[in-house]
């Protein structure tokens, strides 16, 4: 027996914000319901190529600290994506280049980091 990943959570502050930056960041909408999208819950559907469901929760505290779990997105043009991404409400904090692999780190709006970097299938 193995498990599959279902679902992404993140903790949030307003569920329906976050999630509908992450809709824009990824493609793919904001679930209708049931439950409907709030403050505090709303989920993005799982993606055609297998991706998981994306759920966000309303949660009394902030982030503290540097996640120790993080989403790398895979994309064909780096610096583009990282120029939408900012556009979108993230922040970029820093580009690094170590064991061969190259990428960005930014913040969504909520300041859970993830990485940005170009991978060719």
């Amino acid at each position: 027996m193995t498990s599959r990943i279902a679902s992404v959570t993140f903790d949030c502050a307003d569920a329906v914000a976050l999630a509908g930056f992450w809709a824009e960041v990824v493609g793919r909408p904001v679930l209708p319901g049931p439950p409907a999208p709030s403050e505090h819950f709303a989920s993005i559907g799982p993606g055609d190529d297998g991706s998981p469901m994306m759920m966000f929760l309303q949660v009394p505290e902030a982030k503290s600290a540097k996640n120790r779990v993080h989403l790398d997105l895979a994309v064909a043009d780096r610096a583009a994506e990282v120029s939408r991404l900012v556009e979108l409400g993230a922040t970029h904090l820093y580009d690094r280049d170590e064991w061969g692999v190259s990428w960005a780190t930014l913040t969504d709006p909520e300041g859970n980091e993830f990485c940005v970097s170009e991978h060719f299938d």
